[in-house]
């Protein structure tokens, strides 16, 4: 099942049958909203608000925790994540979208994994995205005829407020492309859960590093949102076909990462965590037990 997580500006998709919102539990609090479920060429698809609706819910208090062992329980295997970004790239103009490929965590005052005392687990995070999502998105991003750039690292700082000059300049040596707040630690969560994940960064203005561009404002970037949002939703109308065809998708390989990365020994964990991981890593649990 694909599950969309939309960002600033992509509160909803539109074109969903038998769209109806539903509650979901998660053992590690409440989800940023409801979710939205519905049917897309006759397959289930299912979204999320990130911000929740009405875009209430600031990055650093996103429960990202309960939002991607929801979709868990909901039997999700594949998330696309929408999110909204500054360029820190010439070439990477407003209005264009990355697929991103790697990830640099500035991020500093969330919970990042599902896993911890009386049960261990570390995870690969070498590359931090499907690459099998990134060929379908980049596929159906042509065939939509919506400019995207395959690859590039996303820089996701911790916010609200946006970048200093110097921030913005120091991430450009890095050779960072793109800047948000929101990916991370959403990201690594997800390859927790053994969901196959990829992110389309679109991009909203230059950060604050462009001479010839004025700093970043709400208003301007509300403005390139709204026309983001209708390529955004095109882009998934495009891949979500692509992706239930995809016969190779089970024998994905971020779809079994834990088989060797849990290292407490059965009789020394927690059987309270190990109960609230029941959905994101039920499958190996029950396994080692």
């Amino acid at each position: 099942m694909l599950a969309v997580i939309g960002g600033s500006g992509v509160y909803d998709i539109e074109g969903l049958k038998n769209a109806r919102w539903i509650k979901a539990e998660s053992s590690f609090g409440r989800p940023s909203d409801e979710f939205l479920m519905g049917e897309l060429g006759g397959e289930s698809v299912v979204f999320l608000p990130r911000h929740g609706r009405g875009h209430r819910i600031p990055p650093t208090q996103i429960n990202y925790r309960a939002n991607i062992d929801a979709l868990k329980r909901l039997g999700v295997t594949d998330i696309v994540s929408v999110s909204a970004v500054g360029s820190l790239r010439e070439h990477l103009s407003p209005g264009m979208f990355v697929i991103v490929d790697q990830f640099i965590d500035r991020t500093f005052a969330r919970e990042k994994s599902f896993f911890g005392e009386g049960l261990v687990a570390h995870v690969s995070m070498a590359h931090p995205v499907c690459a099998r999502l990134g060929e379908h998105l980049q596929a159906a991003a042509a065939a939509a005829g919506i400019n995207a750039a395959r690859g590039g690292t996303y820089l996701v700082m911790e916010g609200p407020q946006f970048s200093t000059l110097a921030e913005s300049e120091l991430y450009r040596t890095w050779n960072c492309d793109v800047i948000g707040m929101t990916n991370m630690p959403e990201a690594k969560l997800a390859r927790e859960a053994e969901i196959c994940y990829a992110t389309v960064a679109m991009v909203t203005d230059y950060d604050c590093w462009h001479p010839n561009h004025d700093d970043v404002t709400v208003e301007a970037i509300i403005k390139v949102l709204t026309e983001n949002a209708d390529r955004a939703r095109t882009l998934i109308r495009q891949v979500a076909p692509r992706l239930h065809k995809d016969a190779g998708a089970a024998a994905c390989a971020c779809r079994r990462v834990l088989d060797h990365a849990l290292i407490t020994a059965p009789e020394a964990r927690d059987p309270k965590l190990t109960q609230r991981l029941s959905a994101v890593a039920g499958r190996v649990l029950k396994r080692s037990a």
